[in-house]
């Protein structure tokens, strides 16, 4: 019970992670890639699972049992060790992942081809 708990104060966290590792973002992958570094070097390490929140989701966190693949990627998570800090709070992280989309929504509106729009109007013939 004590783990369904944790998951769910921190299913945002968890979430991001998820995201993140799934469309995948170089700044992110560099932030993620340094974490690692740092927590392939730690004591708390678990290379089998015998310690994962969830379990095939190895290499994990011994000390809180997140899976390493996806908590390094979630800028808004803190190592529980003290290792590394969020960058950015959850809060922050939202926002930004809006923005984002907001961005990525008028860049394909931008380019759409369209007769309304005399730039980008399709001229092969």
């Amino acid at each position: 019970m004590k783990d369904v708990i944790k998951i769910w104060k921190e299913k945002g966290k968890i979430l991001e992670g998820i995201k993140n590792n799934i469309f995948r973002n170089a700044d992110v992958e560099h932030i993620a890639a340094e974490r690692m570094s740092i927590c392939e070097t730690c004591p708390f390490i678990d290379l089998t699972g015998s310690t994962c929140m969830v379990p095939g989701t190895q290499p994990c966190c011994g000390k809180c049992g997140c899976s390493l693949a996806l908590k390094t990627r979630a800028l808004s998570a803190a190592c529980d060790a003290g290792k590394w800090l969020a960058i950015v709070s959850h809060e922050e992280q939202i926002i930004i992942d809006r923005h984002l989309a907001e961005i990525e929504k008028s860049t394909t509106d931008e380019n759409t081809i369209r007769p309304d729009n005399p730039h980008l109007q399709d001229n092969r013939e």
